[in-house]
């Protein structure tokens, strides 16, 4: 994208509050978007050459809607916890090793998207976030679901294509988790705690690719009250 058109993106964002610049080749903030700090509430650089966010990015405290996806991080900076209107944050198809724990301040995150990075250990700091509907881990290096996870409010949680052995029985106490993807993992038939499928509000439960066939999953103590949930949501759909 040649300076003119980039010159015409900033113009256009100083009135609409959104900044869109994918696939620009973009290593750095520039002035002129760091001039639009006061005012933008989405601002997509997704797509780019991106290998650290600078800490001036907790100055942009209006966003709403934050996409580094597809970039080249290898960490995320502690003043993305400054963005405290923040409601979506997709950094997704990079190369993150960690999530700093100012993120629990984010009361407003609603959807967060860390598929497909380098994340080894379950980042904990999302379970005090009331609000948050949506964790997306796909495509990470999880070995582990940790009894503290039960603190999640989240709705949907994505552990496909993980690592994942063991699974706190805990989990099981998450308030309104209803979709628990865990396909592709390293579980045994044995690792499946009964409690999701007897004890918990869990309703959609993925897990197929794991090391036991769906067949074994069906005999389960508790499959049948699971497949009750599972039902009643069906049909709610139709």
């Amino acid at each position: 994208m040649g300076n003119s058109a980039l010159k015409r993106h900033y113009e256009t964002a100083e009135k609409t509050a959104t900044l869109k610049l994918s696939q620009c080749k973009l290593d750095k903030f520039s002035r002129k978007l760091h001039d639009l700090a006061p005012t933008l509430r989405t601002l997509d650089l997704s797509e780019n050459s991106f290998t650290t966010l600078p800490n001036e990015i907790g100055d942009f405290t209006l966003l709403k809607q934050l996409n580094f996806s597809h970039n080249r991080l290898t960490a995320l900076p502690g003043t993305l916890g400054s963005l405290e209107k923040l409601e979506g944050l997709n950094c997704a198809a990079n190369q993150i090793r960690s999530i700093p724990s100012s993120l629990g301040n984010l009361n407003h995150l609603k959807q967060v998207n860390l598929s497909d990075n380098q994340i080894s250990d379950f980042p904990l700091m999302f379970c005090s976030l009331r609000h948050l509907d949506v964790l997306d881990l796909s495509k990470n290096r999880l070995t582990i679901v940790p009894e503290a996870a039960a603190d999640l409010h989240v709705i949907e949680l994505n552990l496909n294509q993980n690592q994942i052995t063991t699974i706190s029985e805990k989990l099981a106490d998450c308030p309104r988790l209803k979709t628990l993807r865990l396909e592709e993992n390293c579980l045994q038939l044995s690792s499946v705690p009964i409690r999701l499928l007897k004890g918990s509000k869990v309703s959609v439960l993925a897990l197929e690719g794991n090391l036991f066939e769906m067949k074994q999953f069906a005999e389960l103590d508790g499959y049948d009250m699971y497949m009750e949930r599972y039902t009643a949501v069906k049909k709610k759909m139709f």
